[in-house]
Order: structure tokens, then C-alpha cells, then sequence
């Protein structure tokens, strides 16, 4: 099932309010209903910060790729600006969609493309070697897990469970890469045998899956389901079901606790619900959702 592009098809309200004394924006407020059973979490950006600065070695990279095609009036700065485009485009989806869509540009200026999941391979090596030193770290234990997680994120994870709800994490990323990390940050032990990633065939892995197969497994209603996420695909898949959706515009480099502007625009053009800059409040936010809504202050 291939996952959808990005399009803002909901328009951004005129004003949005926040749970008073916090910085969580309720973008389209509404009564939440009974409360949440099951929760779905992105992986990258959205828990885990150890791909942080990933764009700055996969763009680099299709430029190298693209510079020999390099059209008449074009210089590197131009097919920078034009693989930024469609990278950042394509964020949120498997890494394989961006690697395909090199290889039609590619194409497109008369070269000869390799396979997809080359370029994959390729990428993938180079982003290991630049994180080799934060997995390291996390494995000997020389990098506390909270250096590499959005704040608050094991807090908000024991918080969902405690209330007894039924954790998920779908990710872009190769699932064995994200049962590893999730194992080095300490993410695994609240999301037992639901951890997913992208499989070798991409058609057979999605997110949107994910959500069909906890909602019939569980045989619940889509209302019963909160996602968390900094990409649009999860909040737009979320959304398609009736779920309340959370977007984290999370500042992955600075960790400020003020939300990424780029992030934020993008998840609520995707349809997000709630958008927060990370977890530092989420017992407020769990209070509000429990309570099925609450004062918001304009």
C-alpha cells in the first residue's frame, strides 16, 4: 500500500487557543470523547533523536549524484535547492520513497539510474557513520538516553501506560535499525512486540497498516486512538480513522521547548489536532484528553 504525498487539505484556523499556562496549541479543539486505548508514536523526530541532522547527509549525497547530469544555467546551489525540495517534500514517508524519486530525476536528465534501494544503501552507510558515535554512546553507556530523546518522551510513555494505554511505534526507518535503537534508549520495554519499521518491499509496510491492523486486531474504534508525530504521515492516517492527532514540532537540534515553525505549519496543514514542541507538559496534555477537553486560553 503506498503511503500518500504531503498536501495541506486542512486550512489552518484563523486562531488557535492553548491549554492555559502551557505552550500546548489546540489547533481544532474538540470534545475528545471516551478516553484514548490506544496510542501510535513516530519514531524519528518524534521520540528519538539519534538521526538528528539525517537531511544533511542524504541531500549532499543526491547532489553528488545529480552534479554530472547538471542541466545547461544549473550549478550546485540549484540542484541543491531542488533535491531540498523534494527531500523535504517527502519527509515522513520511507526513506525508500525519496531514494525512488532520485532515481526519476535521475532518469529524467538521460542518465542511468541505479535501483532504488541502492541509493539507500549508500545513504544509509553514510548516516551511520556520521551517528556511530551516539549509538556508541547510548550502548556503553557514556550517553545518557535522555540526551538522544525528545524531552519528556519516557515520562509521557510511563504516563500512557500507567492509564493502561496500549503503546505502537511505526517508523520510516528499517525496523531492525528501530528495534535497536528503541532497545538503546530504553523505548522498548513500553511498546512490547509493537515496534514497526520499513520492510525490504516497501509495498508491504505502511503506517496507515499499522493503524488498520490495531484497530481490527483490538477491534476498536478509530476515535479510541491517539497519534503522536513530527511527520505528516501518521497525523494524516490517524486523522483518516477519526483518531485524535498530536503533532510534536519538535526542535530536534536545540531542544529550545519551542516548536519548530517549518514542523508546525506542515502538521497543521496535515490536519494535527494538538501540536506541542515536545513532552515537558505532558501531564496536562493527559489531563486534557482525559478530560475530555478543557479551558483554553485565546
Amino acid at each position: 500500500m503506498a503511503e500518500r504525498d504531503y498536501a495541506a487539505d486542512w486550512p489552518a484556523p484563523s486562531r488557535t487557543s492553548f491549554i492555559p499556562g502551557t505552550s500546548i496549541e489546540l489547533v481544532r479543539p474538540r470534545a475528545v470523547g471516551a478516553a484514548p486505548e490506544h496510542a501510535l508514536f513516530d519514531f524519528d523526530g518524534t521520540l528519538s533523536l539519534v538521526r538528528e541532522g539525517w537531511m544533511d547527509v542524504m541531500v549532499p549525497m543526491m547532489v553528488r549524484v545529480l552534479l554530472p547530469l547538471a542541466r545547461k544555467g544549473e550549478d550546485p546551489e540549484s540542484i541543491k535547492a531542488l533535491v531540498r525540495d523534494f527531500v523535504t517534500r517527502l519527509t515522513g514517508k520511507q526513506t525508500v520513497y525519496q531514494m525512488i524519486r532520485l532515481a526519476e530525476e535521475v532518469k529524467a536528465r538521460g542518465g542511468l539510474p541505479r535501483d532504488p534501494l541502492e541509493y539507500k544503501a549508500e545513504y544509509h552507510e553514510l548516516l551511520m557513520s556520521r551517528i556511530a558515535s551516539r549509538r556508541n554512546g547510548l550502548a556503553d553507556g557514556s550517553i545518557p538516553p535522555d540526551e538522544m530523546l525528545v524531552p519528556g518522551s519516557l515520562a509521557l510513555l510511563a504516563m500512557l501506560r500507567d492509564r493502561g494505554v496500549a503503546i505502537h511505534i511505526a517508523s520510516g526507518t528499517d525496523e531492525p535499525y528501530v528495534l535497536e535503537e528503541a532497545r538503546l534508549l530504553g523505548i522498548d520495554e513500553y511498546a512490547p512486540a509493537s515496534i514497526h519499521g520499513a520492510q525490504p518491499d516497501h509495498r508491504t509496510y505502511s503506517k496507515e497498516m499499522v493503524i488498520r491492523r490495531i484497530l481490527d486486531t483490538n477491534g476498536v474504534d478509530g476515535r479510541r486512538l491517539v497519534a503522536f508525530g513530527d511527520g505528516y504521515v501518521e497525523i494524516v492516517d490517524c486523522k483518516a480513522v477519526g483518531g485524535l492527532a498530536v503533532g510534536v514540532a519538535s526542535d530536534e537540534a536545540g531542544k529550545s521547548g519551542k516548536p519548530d515553525t517549518w514542523k508546525r505549519n506542515r502538521l497543521i496543514g496535515a490536519g494535527a489536532d494538538i501540536v506541542i514542541p515536545d513532552y515537558r507538559e505532558a501531564g496536562r496534555l493527559l489531563d486534557y484528553l482525559w478530560s475530555g477537553g478543557g479551558e483554553a486560553a485565546l
